[in-house]
This record gives structure tokens, C-alpha cells and sequence, in this order.
């Protein structure tokens, strides 16, 4: 999965946070939803341009992003 062909960042659009190409759509929004639950079929039909490779592009970009020397650390309450 190159998740180079489904995500872009600009910055004019959604102030430079990582979208869907051609869309507004930000790969934070798609990953919140999957993260409190939503199944792949209910982020499709909430967003009807997406296929299921932008999905799994969504996944290997948090991964690459993971995967960066940068830490991020989880707030106390949230453990």
C-alpha cells in the first residue's frame, strides 16, 4: 500500500492537515471514527467517495507516522 496515492497534504486546504485527494475529508476524521467503533462498511457509506484503499491507506499512514522519531505522549487521564 503506497499511501502516498490517496493522502495529500496542502496548505489550503483544511489548513494542512492530511485529506483524502480531491477531498476535505481529513485521515484524522476517518481514523476517530474507526477508533470508536465504526466498522469499514459505516465510514464507507458516511463517505461515499471513499473505497476501501483509503481505509487502508488512512492505516499506513498513521503507521509511517508512528514509526517517526517524534514521541507523543499519551495524557495521564487517558491511560
Amino acid at each position: 500500500m503506497v499511501w502516498q496515492d490517496f493522502i495529500e497534504q496542502r496548505a489550503d486546504v483544511m489548513t494542512g492537515k492530511p485529506v483524502f485527494k480531491g477531498t476535505r475529508l481529513t485521515v484524522e476524521t476517518v481514523l476517530q471514527r474507526l477508533g470508536e467503533g465504526w466498522s469499514h462498511a459505516e465510514v464507507l457509506e458516511a463517505f461515499p467517495r471513499l473505497k476501501e484503499e483509503h481505509i487502508k491507506a488512512a492505516f499506513a499512514f498513521a503507521a509511517a507516522a508512528l514509526s517517526s522519531e517524534e514521541t507523543i505522549l499519551v495524557p495521564e487521564h487517558a491511560q
